[in-house]
């Protein structure tokens, strides 16, 4: 009887340890949760040209009113409207602190920014630049654009309000070469723009010289989305959008004639719909 009576207490101590650890695992799942969309008030965009949709209008300008995260143009549906469409009717403190040229040296400065702003939803479009320079040499270590995306995260993690963060991986430079090397006109735009030469440099060159050099700028995104995807899992409330960008075979509609590289206007949208299917409120 003894150890019956025993072996019950144990079984009841263990259900109960069960029931707690349980009960703190669904709370913390709770503390986790993203906010419901009618509760963010103010949104953030940080990154480059990209999320500054920069080509989209009228001249070789930015033009943030087609972004993909924060753009007011129907036709993107951007992250910013379809919040607004699932309830953030009070969405109206809306900034785009992205800026074209920046690299990831810049996302500290810019996340700073956000959280001045008061923030509660962030997201980050960064690192094109970083693979985009005039030779190879030129381009970010993996170890300091490693750096510059912990201490920028971390940053915006540790500010008050602690905003929602969801990062974009980097699209396929190998692809947006590939799409377009054929073209004349795309070769004379990358030349006279001098357009991310790392890559595009002697575009109709098949020299084994220079499809390494393809290969190594290609590898380095791989290696700067991976360091993404990482800093972002260490990050509370961050959600990386599982390559989703990366993945992506952009075809010819989505890229802008004005530089054969950029996104264009449906290349916006293409982007909000794929980023915004790996956000907080969907996946």
């Amino acid at each position: 009887m003894r150890s019956t009576s025993g072996a019950r207490r144990a079984l009841a101590a263990l259900a109960a340890s069960t029931l707690l650890l349980t009960g703190t695992l669904s709370a913390a799942s709770v503390a986790h949760a993203a906010p419901a969309p009618a509760t963010i008030t103010r949104m953030a965009a940080l990154g480059d040209s990209i999320t500054q949709a920069a080509m989209t209008c009228s001249s070789l300008t930015s033009c943030p009113s087609n972004s993909w995260s924060t753009g007011s143009t129907t036709s993107v549906n951007s992250h910013l409207l379809r919040l607004r469409a699932a309830g953030a009717t009070g969405l109206t403190n809306v900034f785009n602190d992205a800026k074209s040229g920046a690299g990831s040296s810049a996302l500290l400065g810019q996340g700073q920014t956000a959280a001045g702003q008061g923030a509660q939803y962030v997201t980050i479009e960064i690192g094109a630049i970083d693979a985009c320079t005039r030779t190879v040499a030129q381009m970010t270590p993996v170890d300091t654009f490693r750096a510059n995306v912990q201490t920028a995260l971390s940053t915006l993690a540790a500010s008050a309000g602690a905003p929602e963060i969801f990062v974009a991986s980097i699209p396929s430079l190998q692809r947006l070469y590939d799409l377009n090397k054929s073209s004349l006109s795309a070769r004379l735009a990358w030349s006279l723009l001098g357009t991310c030469q790392s890559m595009l440099a002697n575009p109709s060159s098949t020299a084994s010289a220079d499809v390494a050099r393809r290969t190594l700028v290609q590898q380095r995104v791989t290696d700067f989305n991976k360091v993404l995807e990482a800093a972002c899992a260490a990050t509370a409330k961050c959600r990386f959008d599982g390559y989703a960008v990366a993945n992506y075979a952009f075809v010819k509609s989505d890229i802008s004639t004005r530089d054969y590289f950029h996104p264009s206007l449906s290349g916006q949208a293409t982007l909000a719909n794929i980023t915004w299917q790996k956000t907080q409120w969907v996946s």
